[in-house]
């Protein structure tokens, strides 16, 4: 049995992936990965999703520059979670200019915006032509 047969896909052949800084163990982001995007990745060494909305592989990093270098899979006791302990490439994993997709905390029954931008999404991304 291969590694990958181990995986339990859900019913769209998907599985969640959370992508971890390998230094400081601060969560970035959350995304899906498909057999071969995972397999892409431990090819690679670098981050590849399976992108929902687009319905593509997404090489994270292929617009920014922000790729993720991997330096450890791990997979949960479900073998239903994928767990990426990366080193994120320029500090940014998130589309919003931030280093985590989690920059929101509740406070007071309102969501609020911890984290800084550190870079305008402008200066990252090039408008669609």
């Amino acid at each position: 049995m291969s590694w990958l047969d181990e995986i339990k896909w859900d019913e769209n052949g998907l599985v969640p992936v959370i992508a971890q800084d390998d230094q400081t163990n601060k969560i970035l982001m959350f995304a899906w990965m498909n057999r071969e995007s995972l397999e892409s990745s431990v090819a690679k060494g670098q981050a590849v999703y399976w992108s929902r909305s687009r319905n593509k592989l997404w090489h994270k990093g292929e617009e920014s520059g922000h790729f993720q270098n991997i330096k450890e899979i791990r997979i949960d006791c479900d073998n239903d979670v994928v767990l990426i302990k990366i080193n994120q490439v320029g500090g940014i994993a998130c589309h919003t200019g931030r280093e985590s997709c989690f920059f929101k905390k509740l406070e007071n029954d309102h969501w609020q915006s911890i984290d800084k931008v550190k870079k305008n999404p402008k200066d990252i991304y090039k408008p669609n032509e």
